[in-house]
């Protein structure tokens, strides 16, 4: 009974890794079998905190590349981010990752911040197609598909939501050594009640989003 029931679980789980794989390929293979053989996936972190900067990110791998642990990063946890993005840069055929001020924000908003980055990370790479989380590219003169949820259904995409992620989360690390009080190492700047609460009671930091209701309400 016990070797029957770890070989149901074994071929279980080598079904849902093929699932997995062929979820994260899709767009991928889609796109092989057109003839575009260098794609690259862009994706960002850091849209809806108040506090810290935004993260775009690029990744390209040579043609089918697959690897289980990579996802969603919002799927994983942060050990596994960490490794996985030693993993992807040592694995990728290029990478970008572009941070976005705070400043940047204010001026622009955070979608054309967000699109604009895109668009200089799209154009630096040297790549026959790109794919994004949900992001058009205006001005792109090369072909590109902006797929809902991209980073569930896109290998490329989603390992450039962790090299985001994880860049993002190292900064708000270093956030909270300067600012320990506001508690970034726990909310990433998000505005939780806990981060409200510290802004009620030690008011706007430079690194505080000033455009945003909450922090613009205390200025």
């Amino acid at each position: 009974i016990c070797s029957l029931r770890t070989y149901l679980m074994v071929l279980l789980r080598m079904s849902h890794g093929s699932y997995h794989m062929s979820n994260l390929l899709e767009y991928e293979n889609k796109y092989y079998d057109l003839g575009y053989n260098y794609i690259i996936g862009l994706d960002e972190a850091g849209r809806g905190p108040i506090a810290g900067p935004l993260v775009v990110a690029g990744c390209a791998f040579e043609k089918g590349y697959w690897h289980p642990d990579i996802d969603d990063s919002k799927k994983l946890t942060e050990k596994k981010r960490e490794q996985l993005f030693q993993v992807i840069q040592e694995d990728a055929l290029w990478f970008s990752i572009v941070v976005i001020s705070e400043k940047e924000i204010d001026q622009k908003n955070i979608y054309k911040a967000t699109q604009d980055a895109m668009l200089t990370i799209a154009q630096s790479a040297d790549c026959a197609y790109c794919l994004t989380d949900a992001m058009k590219l205006p001005g792109y003169l090369k072909p590109y598909e902006a797929i809902i949820k991209g980073d569930s259904k896109s290998v490329s995409i989603a390992a450039a939501s962790i090299l985001a992620k994880v860049t993002r989360d190292h900064i708000m690390m270093e956030l909270d050594q300067k600012y320990p009080e506001y508690g970034f190492k726990k909310h990433k700047g998000y505005p939780t009640k806990a981060h409200l609460e510290a802004l009620e009671k030690y008011g706007v930091l430079p690194c505080h989003r000033k455009s945003y209701g909450p922090v613009k309400e205390k200025l």
